[in-house]
């Protein structure tokens, strides 16, 4: 519950007009503290559901940005699928969001598969909110990137919806490519020893060691002619970039944290696979 408005109104009001002052100052301090909460409950509603009030209205906008950006990446293509529908379903399941927060997310993913949903504004609030950190909203490009691949291919309409999304972040397209590419490398390295499953063992003994290293330097932005001290510093940039303890804080929404630690555990993997066969 808010309540710093009516502590310094009455406050405030004391030293200017005593009682009468502290009086008038608790009721404007009332009506102050009742139109900040709401504004918090307008961010797509997910304002209500963060306890943690210094970053409430970040967390809020985080994922009203993630969940509506995400139903205007599903209607891309013209129609969404009972397949991306189930995307959606397995983040919100990722993120274990539950009751009305997971209602609201289903609201935000239904706003922004409408043609008039505006992209570009909604990003630009989720940019001031997290005040420009490029590692916070390199984690949201990446999610929706990994949503996008999650039938296993990235359309034109897709990928032109994550141009729009790197452009308004700040990101250039040399950078969405690097981040796209990396991602691919990630789904084919961890097929290495049978990640996926039973249902991928087939497709996991036909990746060579030559392939799966090839990727691993990928995962890091290097490549094989690379010094080690090019790749060590690579490495370094990669993990800080995706330290779950780094981004939650900075605003990283715990809910969000899985996919960061997921993504962190294959960089230190393509790394140690690197070392391993460079000997250093």
């Amino acid at each position: 519950m808010l309540f710093w408005g009516k502590i310094l109104g009455f406050v405030f009001g004391f030293m200017f007009l005593k009682i009468p002052g502290a009086i008038l100052g608790l009721i404007v301090g009332h009506f102050f503290d009742k139109a900040y909460s709401q504004d918090f409950n307008q961010l797509g509603g997910f304002g209500r559901f963060f306890t943690d009030q210094s970053g409430v209205k970040q967390q809020a906008v985080f994922f009203h940005a993630l969940f509506s950006s995400l139903g205007h990446l599903a209607k891309s293509d013209g129609q969404v699928t009972e397949r991306e529908i189930k995307i959606a379903t397995l983040l919100m399941d990722d993120m274990q969001l539950r009751g009305d927060a997971r209602s609201e997310a289903q609201q935000a993913f239904r706003e922004g598969k409408s043609t008039a949903f505006p992209l570009t504004d909604t990003l630009r609030g989720l940019v001031e909110s997290c005040h420009g950190r490029r590692d916070i909203l390199q984690m949201f490009l990446e999610i929706l990137i990994q949503a996008a691949f999650a039938d296993g291919t990235l359309s034109t309409p897709e990928y032109k919806v994550l141009e729009k999304v790197a452009q308004a972040l700040s990101f250039k397209r040399q950078e969405l490519d690097f981040l796209i590419s990396a991602y691919e490398a990630e789904i084919r390295f961890r097929q290495r020893g049978g990640a996926y499953g039973q249902q991928h063992q087939q497709r996991s003994q036909t990746y060579s060691d030559s392939q799966t290293l090839d990727d691993a330097y990928r995962i890091l932005g290097v490549t094989a002619s690379d010094d080690e001290k090019t790749i060590k510093r690579a490495y370094r940039k990669r993990m800080s970039e995706h330290h779950p303890d780094k981004l939650a804080s900075k605003g990283l929404p715990q809910q969000a944290m899985e996919i960061a630690k997921g993504k962190a555990q294959d960089i230190q993997a393509a790394y140690e696979l690197i070392k391993e066969k460079r000997g250093f």
